[in-house]
């Protein structure tokens, strides 16, 4: 049994974010409460799309120049240029995608998805919300026009779907929570094996088989117990750079090493817990060389790194530079839609616009609802505790919010400017209708059951 702690002993020194001075108590501090808040990461996402709207609208050249501007790599002899678009679409994104992977890893090996029965039902729901908006949407732009764009509205943004639920607060119930976390996890799923397979033009096997070796090194390295992240990250970079090459999405290499990250810690949490007590039974506590026992506490941070799984200090790491630098920043590269009277008529010349409005608002929200409810009837899963069908209804809804994947799928879909601009018109268009339905369902199912719950039985009455 451990010891319990020594109320005398010392505390840690504070740090300067927790420092009383007044750039800590004004400005560090406040901004390290808005980055912990769920819907903060969907705040700034929105902030981004409304300045890149702004831009994109006031200074339109300009924004098309700047975000075409050659960016430029030389070694040597050896040098590669792509526009800075592509290099946000495909380097930036892939450590969004990265983040995905290890996302879906752990809501598989440990999360909503761990076991059977509990995954069925946002499974099926998943796959009814992908269907009948690709549906929609071919039959829509039936003419032929814009048709390879049908992924579009299969895309759910998990940012601002769990960000709207989260602004409702207690009025949800947090099972609809994890169920729309699984819906959007099943969701991202299909739609990388959609970008991966329908979405690539020509495949070079000869780098396509590079990049798969590289991340079969990864795999024994890990099985060898080789610790060392710089050998990790160079071959994550040399399997993203084939895969590059061999004409597959270079995110996709993003999302395949997240789901090769191990799971599960080196060490376990006992092992460690009872070498730090040996430890500090070891070294002295007022040593005349302050690093006197520096060894034992080094070994002992080691063990303490390595007490948490990869997965977990990867997305640890990397989850905030993915909500607030890269996300944002791909919408500003993205969200620059022209929302002027020549775009707003282009989109109604085809059906490419309102086949991504009515498969993200009406597809998405029947599919979802259709599918889990199928689920519950076969008896291959069950409503979580809480939920009732309005409340499936609006989270369904909110599930059509498809702002940053459904970008990235028009940005491949389509060649032509003037009909990727109408996907985004759509794209915008639908999420906002899919949002504001969404939010006003939950929020009147949510007030109607405060209500409910708080109105005095009949033995109170009386």
């Amino acid at each position: 049994m451990n010891e319990p702690p020594d109320p005398d002993a010392p505390r840690p020194r504070s740090t300067f974010s927790a420092s009383d001075r007044i750039v800590p108590r004004f400005l560090v501090r406040p901004t390290q409460e808005f980055m912990r808040l769920e819907a903060s990461g969907g705040m700034v996402l929105l902030a981004a799309s409304i300045i890149a709207l702004i831009w994109a609208n006031v200074d339109s050249s300009g924004y098309m120049d700047f975000w075409s501007t050659e960016v430029s790599l030389t070694i040597g002899d050896w040098s590669i240029s792509e526009k800075l678009l592509k290099v946000v679409n495909d380097g930036l994104m892939t450590i969004f995608f990265l983040v995905i992977g290890l996302e879906i890893k752990r809501e598989l090996t440990v999360g909503e998805l761990a076991s059977r029965r509990a995954a069925a039902l946002p499974a099926i729901a998943a796959v009814g919300g992908m269907v009948l908006p690709a549906a929609i949407y071919l039959i829509a732009t039936s003419d032929g026009v814009g048709a390879e764009g049908w992924g579009i509205p299969i895309a759910t943004d998990v940012a601002f779907a769990l960000a709207a639920l989260a602004a409702l607060g207690r009025l949800v119930p947090p099972a609809l929570v994890a169920f729309l976390l699984g819906v959007a996890v099943i969701d991202d799923i299909l739609a990388i094996g959609v970008i991966a397979i329908f979405y690539t033009d020509t495949i070079a096997l000869g780098w396509l088989a590079g990049a798969i070796a590289l991340v079969a090194l990864m795999l024994i390295a890990n099985r060898l117990h080789i610790r060392s992240m710089t050998i990790y990250i160079a071959l994550g970079l040399g399997a993203w750079f084939m895969t590059f090459e061999s004409g597959v999405h270079a995110t996709i290499a993003g999302v395949v090493i997240g789901l090769v990250t191990p799971s599960k810690p080196f060490q376990h949490p006992r092992t460690v817990s009872a070498e730090a007590i040996r430890i500090a039974h070891l070294a002295e506590d007022d040593p005349d060389d302050p690093d006197h026992d520096a060894l034992h506490w080094r070994q002992l941070a080691w063990l303490s790194t390595e007490a948490v799984s990869p997965l977990a200090r990867i997305e640890h790491a990397l989850h905030r530079w993915s909500s607030f630098v890269i996300l944002p920043i791909f919408a500003l590269a993205n969200a620059g839609i022209v929302l002027s009277s020549d775009s707003i008529e282009a989109a109604t010349e085809n059906g490419v616009a309102l086949g991504i409005v009515l498969g993200l608002v009406i597809g998405k929200t029947v599919g979802i609802t259709l599918g889990a409810l199928i689920a519950v009837a076969l008896g291959i899963g069950k409503l979580p505790q809480g939920v009732r069908l309005m409340h499936l209804v609006g989270a369904a809804s909110l599930a059509g919010i498809g702002f940053t994947v459904s970008l990235f799928i028009a940005g491949l879909a389509f060649d032509d400017p003037v009909i990727e601009n109408s996907a985004r018109l759509g794209i915008l268009a639908g999420s906002i209708i899919a949002a504001a339905i969404g939010l006003a369902v939950l929020w009147v199912t949510g007030r109607r059951s405060s209500q409910r719950t708080d109105a005095p039985t009949e033995a109170e009455a009386v």
